[in-house]
């Protein structure tokens, strides 16, 4: 769909945000409850096992690091948001945004366990316990799932976000449409 809408000359938001979000919020999601809280790995515990002190010290220092980047996603989420909104783009519905939200989170999901699971093994969803690739392809699998529904729930406020936008293009003048 184009990010335009015609008749009410008005421009449909930017999917960046959501996705950007999805995706920093995915990533903190994966760093403070399998990292911190049920301690399954840390982020190269497959490369230096969190043991020993140097072993805990390379892998909080990891952590560190992943978390700052999914900052950075969250950061960048909020900018794209600010400048939609002085570009004057028509505020998104909520399943606009929250579709691409949960879309950006399996994205995440999807992208983390492909890459860091998979290619590089740096770590596994459980590497407390033998055998972890059944676990890997859950977290795949729930990536592939919150994409799916997200993208659903995103269709659904493209359409409603595009109505929204046309009704308040046709609202008389000094008069703004009803959400």
């Amino acid at each position: 769909m184009a990010t335009t809408d015609t008749r009410a000359g008005e421009r449909l938001p930017s999917r960046a945000t959501g996705l950007l979000y999805g995706l920093g919020f995915g990533g903190f999601l994966d760093g403070i409850v399998l990292h911190q809280i049920l301690q399954w790995h840390h982020m190269v515990s497959a490369v230096e096992e969190p043991t020993t002190v140097a072993g805990l010290e390379l892998n909080t220092t990891a952590d560190g690091l992943f978390h700052l980047a999914t900052w950075v996603l969250t950061f960048a989420g909020t900018v794209t948001a600010l400048i939609a909104w002085r570009q004057g783009r028509t505020a998104p519905s909520w399943s606009f945004h929250i579709g691409l939200v949960v879309a950006g989170w399996g994205l995440f999901n999807l992208v983390e366990g492909l890459v860091d699971h998979q290619l590089l093994g740096v770590h596994h969803v459980r590497d407390d316990l033998g055998a972890p690739l059944s676990w890997d392809l859950a977290f795949l699998a729930s990536g592939a799932v919150l994409i799916a529904g997200g993208w659903l729930i995103h269709r659904r406020g493209v359409r409603d976000t595009a109505r929204r936008a046309a009704s308040a293009g046709s609202a008389p003048a000094g008069r703004s449409a009803a959400p």
